[in-house]
């Protein structure tokens, strides 16, 4: 159990940092403030998850990671503020 864990947390944090690397390429290309946000939000969900896999399920310092999936959702939601600022 604790194996499948291991794969299927990798495999979401490998996918976290494509998206990441997808989000920075966009910035890139328009130089838009969104697509930093995005990148950096998805960048700290790939570390949420490769520290859950990383960790023992029965850490206590496990539920202080979900501050990192916290950052992100707040990262995301500064950058919806943000655009929706810019563009008025």
């Amino acid at each position: 159990m604790a194996s499948a864990f291991l794969a299927i947390g990798g495999a979401l944090a490998a996918l976290a940092t494509v998206i990441a690397l997808f989000f920075w390429r966009y910035w890139g290309l328009t130089r838009d403030r969104l697509f930093v946000f995005f990148a950096a939000a998805f960048a700290l969900m790939g570390l949420n998850w490769a520290s859950l896999a990383a960790l023992d399920p029965a850490s206590e310092a496990r539920p202080y990671l979900y501050l990192l999936r916290l950052g992100a959702f707040v990262l995301i939601a500064i950058a919806i503020v943000d655009k929706n600022r810019r563009a008025g």
